[in-house]
């Protein structure tokens, strides 16, 4: 095995004779290789351990039919070396997220325990020096076994299948929220239950009452710092069954939870909806973010601010920033039946003077039919991640800038590949993303392009954008001679550090490729 110093050298030497001279304030490092007996996997999370590594777990698949196995943990030091492996063969359960406290590697997942007629959220906790893992029951739902209890997604939630469930961790995993909707015939009941890290449950809400007109699909949450209150931010679909075709299905609500009370408040008004809204909370103050349209169109028009109370919800501060005609000519041409389907967040955070820096990604899912080898006939998901939406308002939640880098992917497989992360220092944010395109098209403006690519090679490049709304970029790896395609969807954030660690993985080689934003330029 070369030793780690040895192998960074190669990789950084065959790296700067690609760019030629390095522009953006970034660092990488690769890890060594390592052989991996397992060739069909998702990486389902990375966690900190601790002391400056990381806890990697996938899922694995395996036989002439591929079925899932069980959970494969990884552990590496701080310097991006395997130190650790682990095979946890635990087979019908379904993953829903990981973290490490206290030394010990927590797994929460969900089961259906058949003989109680229960759905059971279990924690699977080990030690990380030596995995040996227990397991504890912390919330049990009675209800019959559903194909596909997860049923989180960004729109169309389905309310009528009998049971679904979500949880939602806010930033710094010391609490998440699990929200569980049970539907058969008359009988609708929607509970809510808040627990922290050590998996004591701090609050418990039966959210039934507030069904008789709309359902309720909850998106994002922000904890107060004590972990006293509780804000979850989602979709509120209403239950009319006849729908005109310029009827909004649904808006935009904010619930907020505490020992002592639970309130609502709705955003929008007569003429303005809100899209993809987000919580943050700045100082004394609770903020929600996002985008909103006008009645009647088919776009998203602009960004919305609300500067709530959060100990009454009353909203002191409404502001509604429209885009600009070159910004809504950038993203949309001249068609004016375009549309963007959907815009998730990836990221909220503060720039030095709290000004809100934001980014959203347009998502959406496509279905077709295939024929598989036999001829029967199949039916297929495609998932398309597209453009960046990335936004700066001021402390006054008035719009700074606004900018949109165009970009077209989709796949059938594994989304970790696609989609981007990004990462904020300094008011700067920057961005990193994988595709088959051979280099973005610059247009005018300093708009970037990133059309689909056909190579099975992925290019990663690096897109900053400063606090002024600059916009740069990098190759940073060339497809052609890095055959570890990054899973840049899926990265370990450092924010004391500034650094983003992903993992590399294709067939049976991995690696561990770590990056690191704003420091100090290169000579």
């Amino acid at each position: 095995m070369a030793p780690l110093k040895y192998c960074l050298s190669v990789v950084l030497c065959s790296f700067f004779f690609l760019s030629e001279a390095q522009k953006l304030p970034i660092e990488y490092n690769f890890g060594e290789k390592y052989h991996d007996r397992y060739k069909y996997s998702n990486l389902l999370d990375i966690a900190e351990d601790g002391m400056g590594g990381s806890i990697l777990v996938r899922s694995y698949y395996s036989g002439i039919i591929l079925k899932p196995k069980g959970y494969y943990i990884e552990h590496y030091n701080k310097n991006l070396e395997l130190i650790a492996e682990y095979n946890y063969k635990l087979r019908g359960l379904d993953f829903i997220n990981s973290f490490v406290k206290d030394g010990q590697l927590n797994l929460l997942l969900l089961d259906y325990n058949l003989s109680n007629g229960t759905y059971d959220y279990v924690v699977h906790q080990s030690p990380i020096e030596n995995f040996n893992f227990s397991s504890q029951t912390i919330l049990s739902i009675p209800s019959k076994s559903v194909p596909n209890p997860l049923d989180h997604n960004y729109y169309n939630r389905n309310f009528s299948k009998g049971f679904t469930t979500a949880s939602f961790f806010n930033q710094d995993k010391s609490a998440f929220v699990i929200s569980t909707h049970f539907k058969k015939g008359k009988e609708d009941k929607h509970m809510l239950y808040m627990f922290n890290a050590t998996f004591n449950k701090l609050l418990e809400y039966d959210f039934s009452r507030d069904l008789e007109k709309k359902n309720y699909a909850f998106e994002n949450i922000v904890t107060s710092k004590n972990l006293e209150e509780v804000y979850l931010v989602g979709k509120a679909y209403f239950k009319k069954k006849r729908f005109a075709v310029t009827d909004r299905k649904f808006q935009y609500e904010l619930l907020k939870l505490s020992k002592e009370a639970a309130l609502l408040q709705v955003f929008d008004d007569n003429n303005r909806f809100s899209e993809s809204l987000k919580p943050i909370i700045v100082q004394d103050k609770l903020i929600c973010v996002g985008f909103y349209a006008n009645s009647k169109d088919n776009r998203y028009n602009g960004l919305a601010y609300f500067d709530l109370d959060p100990i009454t919800l009353n909203i002191n501060v409404k502001k509604y920033n429209p885009f600009s005609e070159q910004f809504m000519k950038d993203k949309f041409g001249n068609r004016d039946n375009s549309e963007i389907k959907n815009l998730v967040f990836k990221d909220l955070s503060l720039a030095p003077d709290n000004a809100i820096l934001f980014n959203a990604e347009e998502y959406f899912v496509t279905s077709g039919v295939r024929a598989d080898p036999s001829g029967t006939r199949i039916k297929t998901n495609r998932y398309h991640y597209n453009d960046i939406v990335s936004a700066k308002l001021s402390t006054t939640g008035d719009m700074v800038w606004a900018r949109n880098i165009k970009k077209t992917e989709v796949t059938q497989g594994d989304g970790a590949y696609a989609s981007y992360s990004s990462i904020t220092k300094g008011g700067d944010t920057y961005y990193l993303i994988s595709t088959a395109a051979e280099r973005p098209l610059m247009l005018s403006g300093e708009r970037l392009f990133f059309k689909q690519g056909f190579s099975r090679n992925r290019n990663v490049f690096m897109i900053m954008l400063d606090k002024h709304g600059k916009i740069s970029y990098e190759k940073v790896i060339d497809g052609h001679e890095a055959r570890l395609p990054l899973m840049v969807a899926v990265p370990l954030i450092n924010h004391k550090d500034k650094s983003m660690l992903y993992y590399a993985k294709n067939g049976s080689r991995k690696q561990l490729v770590k990056v690191q934003v704003g420091i100090a330029s290169l000579p």
